[in-house]
């Protein structure tokens, strides 16, 4: 069946997302709707196309003719591409409990942090892949769960938009998943190929791990990657505690754990002890030239491509 997508990219509320069962076109309309936008502001600079065509050569590959093109034209064109590099580009999307919130049992449409990552990340793989650069995925929670190396091919990205699709299925969500980003930064480091580019997203909740986090990080700037560290927040509850002042439940996704208070009494300490934290963050991530970038979930996919294109344009 087609079908059309009005204005994705302008989208805030990814629940309209699950009336289409395609992630990869999805994907597609995000990317190329920002890339318009990005075309008509002050950063058109970016390299984000391909630069012209040429005459398709009998007996070449029909890999990159420009069907699109020929549809309108009636002739062959294949695409050239400004850009050939050997950048090699690993996700990593924490799929702990804790990404699923804010949770609601038995909710079939997902708007929440896991759902956020799972869209901006088939993005990044579609432009990753539009720019000829080689993407792979690695989903993990206390331990890694997926894992597919790096590559160009499009048996890779069909595996990629696979695993990503399954992620929003809500029989597939888990309680009390928690999260080891420490080791999983260790092995990652160790596992890709050399001086690739690492882009993680995560909320980043380990504070009893604050050291080991560190460590794990500068693991991977010694090992020669460059990484981008998406810290995926719910804005308004996570960092501005915005509950309204009366008696709540909160119940901890990956222990279990519950307790009952007025969100008011709290409410001041709560905030300083969540900007202490996340300021240390950004000042080790500064140190360690980690490219950190708070992702709000409530506000469009923008926020997330233009970040990664900005580090790029830098590396190259």
């Amino acid at each position: 069946m087609l079908f059309y997508l009005t204005d994705l990219k302008n989208i805030l509320d990814i629940e309209q997302f699950h009336q289409f069962d395609n992630l990869d076109l999805i994907a597609q309309e995000v990317v190329e709707g920002f890339i318009t936008g990005l075309h008509r502001s002050p950063f058109h600079g970016f390299s984000v196309e391909f630069a012209e065509h040429r005459l398709y050569n009998q007996g070449e590959s029909t890999k990159h003719i420009d069907w699109k093109l020929f549809a309108r034209t009636d002739k062959l064109f294949v695409k050239q591409y400004e850009e050939e590099t050997n950048l090699r580009c690993q996700i990593l999307i924490d799929t702990s409990s804790s990404m699923l919130f804010p949770y609601s049992k038995g909710e079939k449409k997902l708007h929440n942090k896991l759902a956020f990552s799972v869209y901006s990340a088939a993005a990044l793989i579609y432009l990753l892949r539009k720019q000829r650069d080689a993407v792979g995925l690695t989903l993990f929670s206390d331990k890694i769960e997926d894992h597919l190396d790096a590559r160009l091919s499009l048996v890779n990205a069909e595996l990629m938009y696979g695993k990503l699709a399954d992620l929003l299925k809500p029989e597939n969500h888990q309680l009390r998943k928690k999260t080891n980003t420490v080791d999983t930064l260790h092995q990652i480091a160790e596992k890709i190929h050399k001086r690739s580019m690492v882009i993680i997203f995560s909320d980043m909740i380990e504070t009893d791990k604050t050291d080991e986090l560190f460590s794990a990080l500068q693991h991977l700037r010694y090992n020669k990657h460059e990484v981008i560290l998406y810290h995926v927040t719910d804005h308004k509850q996570e960092r501005e505690f915005g509950f309204s002042s009366r008696p709540h439940r909160f119940v901890d996704l990956e222990t279990g754990h519950q307790v009952k208070f007025n969100p008011y009494e709290i409410k001041e300490q709560y905030i300083e002890t969540i900007r202490n934290y996340f300021g240390e963050l950004k000042v080790r991530c500064g140190q360690y030239r980690i490219d950190l970038a708070e992702a709000d979930m409530n506000e469009d996919f923008n926020q997330v491509l233009y970040t990664y294109l900005v580090k790029r344009k830098k590396l190259f």
